[in-house]
């Protein structure tokens, strides 16, 4: 982990407390902090859920009549318990590394006063700029990171609103013990995936719920981020040549690995991704002709006319001009309501208000923009109410295929690749 700063650990805590309980709101603005990679190998996604969060400060500030009637934060006029304030979004870059993360949480801390903090799409990132508010008691909400061990270092001020690897893995377990008790061949998974703490956490979390389960992870193939040759790798899996294959890999690494597979003509009877790259509108646009069947997990379907999930759809379409909303984006949006709404219920910009609001969260399913079963944190600010759909690429489209409860569509397989 990349050591805080010797400013941050030395500013004095009166003095701290002194500019956090000046009034934020004094001249009607909330100012909430994004951190976020707008630069690098990860900007397609960044800039995606900035559209998101954007999105969702309008339906605070200006409002919705229609998403009005299912969700009362979007009546509009600003947040209804502080006199109807407006929130003011503070965007920063991370440039895709940790230091640039931790600098820039820094920064919209101490210098742009943000009372609250959202991010940071990485989870190597979000380990940093987390510490950093935790270090000057800001609350943080984490929409979409899911290393495991982000809500294993006893933090006071963090909040994560995503399901995590464990439920990914339970998910990925179940659907192809499924799959083999239907007649599909599972025998040997390979596990490919970067190695910062996304990669690294998440494949090794998939191994150990397999191991239980009694799935045979029979190769690992860790790989560097931001690679710019996968050749190596694709020709070990060709020789190998598993019946299922799970990937964790960023946009660029997906759209590399996409290519080499197709021109060393390698494919798996099953091909999993965890989400990441594979699910970014850039992969999908790229990539989506020759990874028609590719499986991987979301946590949003559009849903029926008129709700929630549809209705900000809709309105993310408009604002992109046709992109609707995908995993990522609509996890970023669903953070940045918990957060408004826990801001709004403190009736407060003090930040330990804030951190006492999110503490009572209790959203029901019905009001939530991702297919989650509620949004309510434990001790260790992880949202227990979380929950997974798996989805298949169609036409260049993911449609929900698993469980068959809320699927929209059969399962088609195997893989069909180009």
């Amino acid at each position: 982990m990349v050591e805080l700063s010797r400013r941050a650990l030395t500013v004095g805590a009166a003095s701290a407390a002194f500019a956090f309980a000046t009034d934020a709101n004094a001249e009607g603005v909330v100012k909430i902090g994004a951190i976020y990679p707008l630069s690098g190998n990860s900007a397609s996604a960044g800039n995606y859920e900035k559209m998101a969060i954007e999105l969702g400060a309008d339906l605070v500030n200006k409002g919705d009549p229609e998403l009005a009637k299912v969700l009362p934060l979007a009546k509009g006029g600003g947040l209804s318990g502080l006199k109807g304030a407006k929130i003011q979004m503070v965007f920063a870059d991370n440039q895709g590394t940790p230091a640039a993360g931790q600098n820039q949480t820094l920064r919209l801390i101490t210098e742009e006063k943000v009372v609250a903090m959202i991010g940071a799409y990485q989870s190597g990132i979000t380990l940093t700029a987390s510490a950093v508010a935790e270090k000057y008691g800001i609350p943080f909400v984490n929409p979409e990171s899911v290393a495991a061990n982000l809500t294993e270092r006893g933090f006071k001020w963090f909040f994560r609103v995503t399901p995590v690897a464990a439920d990914f893995a339970k998910a990925y377990s179940a659907f192809l013990k499924e799959q083999k008790a239907a007649g599909r061949k599972v025998d040997s998974i390979a596990l490919v995936h970067e190695n910062t703490e996304y990669g690294n956490s998440v494949a090794s979390v998939i191994a150990d719920v397999f191991a239980k389960d009694k799935l045979n992870v029979s190769m690992k193939v860790a790989y560097s981020a931001n690679s710019t040759d996968v050749q190596p790798q694709v020709l070990q899996l060709k020789e190998k040549n598993p019946d299922a294959a799970i990937f964790v890999s960023y946009t660029s690494d997906a759209i590399l690995y996409a290519k080499t597979m197709k021109e060393q003509n390698w494919k798996p009877a099953i091909l999993i991704a965890d989400d990441g790259g594979f699910n970014d509108p850039a992969f999908v646009k790229a990539m989506g002709s020759v990874t028609e069947g590719l499986i991987s997990r979301s946590v949003f379907a559009p849903g029926k006319p008129g709700s929630v999930a549809a209705i900000c759809d809709a309105l993310y379409k408009k604002k992109t001009g046709g992109d609707g909303l995908d995993d990522v984006s609509a996890r970023a949006l669903q953070g940045f309501l918990v957060l408004a709404d826990a801001i709004n219920r403190a009736g407060s910009t003090e930040p330990a208000k804030i951190q006492a609001a999110l503490r009572a969260t209790d959203i029901k399913p019905e009001q939530l923009v991702a297919g989650y079963d509620g949004v309510k944190f434990d001790d260790k600010g992880q949202n227990i109410l979380a929950s997974t759909l798996i989805t298949q690429l169609r036409n260049s489209q993911y449609v929900s295929v698993w469980p068959k409860s809320r699927a929209t569509s059969e399962l088609i397989l195997p893989y069909k690749g180009w």
